[in-house]
């Protein structure tokens, strides 16, 4: 097995189903938020997101607001994305696991 360089999040991650877009400089693409934490997401996008590992990005949804964050990796089309400290993200992601989180089972595995 490879190594893909993936650095795991400590945070209890909780499966999601939540449909935005990820933006990256003028680009955006159609993207839908796998898994979440306060410290992160794994996210699934939709078409090529030319970002390298340390670019900074946005996810907007509506269920959570326009979230800052950084790309830690990429692999087929999903992208591990670590919220920025210095914004609000984890505040809004508590507000979503309060208010409107339901559990979600994945579908399909890889």
């Amino acid at each position: 097995m490879r190594n893909l360089n993936i650095i795991a999040r400590r945070a209890e991650r909780k499966y999601c189903r939540i449909f935005g877009k990820v933006r990256y400089l003028n680009n955006e693409v159609d993207a839908r938020i796998l898994n979440l934490s306060i410290t992160g997401a794994a996210v699934e996008i939709r078409a090529p997101l030319y970002a390298a590992s340390g670019s900074r990005v946005q996810i907007l949804a509506e269920d959570l607001g326009t979230l800052h964050g950084i790309i830690r990796w990429s692999h087929n089309g999903r992208l591990g994305i670590q919220f920025d400290p210095n914004s609000n993200a984890q505040a809004q992601v508590a507000s979503y696991f309060r208010f409107f989180h339901k559990d979600v089972k994945p579908v399909l595995t890889r």
